[in-house]
């Protein structure tokens, strides 16, 4: 089965730019909302704004790692699709194509691939912090950090940017995976730290 992270945080927090220490190969950018990296890079980009352009490149299998940056648009994306239609069957419809997503990263690609949502945050009515998405219905249909065993946060705290692994809702990481709660937003160092934990690569996939 595949690995699905989830990697939360602000507009500006870092996430996009936690790909800098990939190497041209090494992953594959499937970029929903079509931005630059905010870095120069030969790492491999492909605009990707629908489930059907990246359920094709997850299934070619042609990289250890992919990143669905950002990932919420394509929730937004297809509400703007739909929005002329009525009543609410549609929010149902696309909590289920986001959660048919995750479910083919899991159930489909294999054991050595991992996939990197980067997803952007929100507040929600008793103040704590959320993945976004596109209205409370959606929220009660899907909570999406739910779907994942490994949730990040990046921050940009002055300048210092990081990634937070636990220590606060909904950030969660497995047991001994780090070792710090705070750790530098290097998604290269994070990749490497998850197939060392489940022992990925000694399965001859490196």
């Amino acid at each position: 089965m595949g690995i699905a992270v989830l990697v939360l945080g602000a507009s500006g927090s870092g996430k996009s730019t936690s790909l800098r220490n990939f190497k041209k190969n090494e992953v594959c950018v499937l970029n929903v909302a079509n931005k630059p990296l905010p870095f120069r890079s030969e790492l491999t980009t492909v605009k990707a704004d629908t489930y059907k352009v990246i359920g094709g490149m997850l299934a070619a299998k042609e990289y250890k790692a992919y990143v669905i940056d950002d990932s919420q648009f394509l929730l937004a994306f297809e509400l703007f699709r739909r929005s002329t239609e009525k009543g609410y069957d549609k929010y149902t419809e696309m909590a289920l194509h986001f959660q048919q997503m995750l479910e083919y990263i899991s159930l489909q690609l294999p054991d050595d691939v991992i996939v990197y949502l980067m997803h952007h945050t929100d507040i929600n009515a008793e103040g704590k912090l959320k993945a976004k998405t596109i209205g409370k219905m959606l929220d009660e249909k899907l909570t999406l950090e739910g779907l994942f065993t490994i949730v990040l946060l990046a921050q940009n705290n002055d300048g210092a940017y990081t990634f937070l692994t636990n220590g606060m809702e909904p950030v969660k990481t497995p047991i001994g995976m780090f070792k710090d709660a705070q750790i530098s937003n290097d998604l290269k160092l994070v990749d490497d730290t998850i197939r060392n934990y489940y022992g990925l690569d000694k399965k001859g996939t490196k």
